[in-house]
């Protein structure tokens, strides 16, 4: 992606009226805008998708781990969402209920079960042979909290309100929606995933499975991969340790250094959409299938022109294309750190889909971002969610602390 970003023009009338950006967005947040369909992002998540745009697909950093070798569990973020550079190919995610009404002190003392658990899954000195008999590889785990337990702790954490429900919900069946506990485990191996989440989830006391999705990516270097529609994935990302602090990771407080996840399982009309002229297709998202250029002009990784026009006066990207509704000049929102996960459930009704996870440090991002979706992007016509959550991903552990540790100083009961 160029450096050099030209003016953001003006961008074609949308289907409705685009409030003002709220207060605490960067003018780059809003200046850098630009498409990359985040399928997940279609639909609810697709949100994450298109909208932003700090650096281009850079090399990994040099902190990264080696591919498939081990992730560390510790440090001042939980691995699993900026780390590895590359994710994982298998990722299994799975939402679960503590029993009665927790206070405070029960909800710290499970994180930091749960943390203890993930250490003998991920670390090489110490991982439980019957769990992994040929050791932890690249397994990573990521622990959340849903909004009834950050409440218990201290209910003016972030994370502590409910994802709304939105208009593209209806019919989302009561036991997908919310949850307390997010334990969502990635790894090379696809033989890891239950057997690690089974062991954390059994190590915190009065936990019990809501849902869980497992999914599959496709292969590729980076945060960029093709989604279940073909189109191409996390093309416009937080990259670079400034762009994660200014977007992703929540900048103080107890939670400080923290995130908010949401977590969206779509179903996706595939032959629907397959059933599309290839043109309509990418006329659907706003970038041509093949190379992932923006419709404007450019290469992958150039942003959206929204300006651009055909001789005859027309937009180049189409009134209700995908990576015009998702745009943050229109939404007022920063960059989402995307993972996406392609599903296939067998059962007599087709269930094919992305499992999309998106991370910021104001839940806000998504839903000001999804709210817009339901009503402008023609993307939408082809999704529906099937489970809908949010969580505040504690920060990591430094130091020999317990997970969660930092939030006890959020006060509570």
């Amino acid at each position: 992606m160029n450096d050099e970003q030209p003016p953001m023009p003006t961008p074609a009338p949308p289907a409705s009226p685009a409030s003002a950006p709220p207060r605490g967005i960067s003018r780059r947040a809003l200046l850098l805008g630009g498409g990359g369909l985040g399928l997940g992002v279609v639909a609810t998540a697709v949100a994450v998708s298109t909208a932003h745009a700090p650096s281009a697909e850079p090399a990994a950093s040099a902190t990264s781990p080696a591919e498939g070798g081990p992730v560390p569990a510790h440090g001042a973020q939980q691995a699993g969402i900026a780390r590895p550079a590359t994710p994982q190919r298998n990722g299994l995610v799975v939402v679960a209920d503590l029993d009665g009404n927790p206070d405070a002190a029960t909800v710290l003392a499970a994180l930091a079960a749960a943390g203890a658990a993930v250490d003998a899954c991920t670390d090489p000195d110490r991982f439980d042979p019957i769990v992994l008999p040929d050791g932890p590889g690249d397994v990573t785990v990521t622990v959340g909290l849903g909004p009834r337990l950050v409440r218990a702790i201290d209910p003016t954490l972030p994370g502590a309100d409910e994802l709304p429900v939105f208009l593209s919900d209806q019919g989302l069946a009561a036991e997908a929606t919310g949850g307390d506990l997010l334990i969502a485990v990635y790894a090379s191996d696809a033989a890891a995933l239950h057997p690690v989440a089974d062991r954390v989830l059994a190590a915190i006391p009065g936990a019990r499975r809501r849902w869980a999705q497992q999914g599959v990516r496709g292969s590729g270097s980076g945060t960029v991969v093709r989604n279940p529609l073909g189109y191409h994935d996390g093309i416009i990302v937080p990259h670079t340790e400034d762009e994660l602090a200014e977007s992703v990771w929540i900048p103080s407080g107890p939670a400080a250094g923290g995130t908010v996840a949401v977590i969206r399982r779509l179903r996706l009309d595939i032959a629907g959409f397959a059933a599309l002229a290839p043109g309509a297709q990418d006329a659907v998202i706003g970038r041509e299938r093949a190379t992932g250029a923006p419709l404007s002009g450019g290469s992958r990784g150039d942003q959206v022109d929204l300006g651009a026009k055909t001789p005859e006066g027309e937009y180049l990207i189409p009134a209700r294309a995908h990576a015009r509704a998702a745009h943050p000049s229109f939404t007022g929102s920063p960059l989402m750190l995307r993972r996406g996960y392609a599903f296939s459930n067998a059962g007599p009704e087709r269930d094919d889909g992305l499992l999309f996870v998106c991370f910021q440090n104001d839940l806000q991002t998504f839903v000001r971002t999804q709210h817009r979706l339901d009503e402008t992007d023609d993307l939408m016509a082809f999704t529906r969610a099937t489970a809908s959550a949010s969580f505040l991903i504690p920060p990591g552990r430094v130091g020999g602390a317990p997970l969660g540790a930092a939030l006890a100083t959020g006060g509570g009961s």
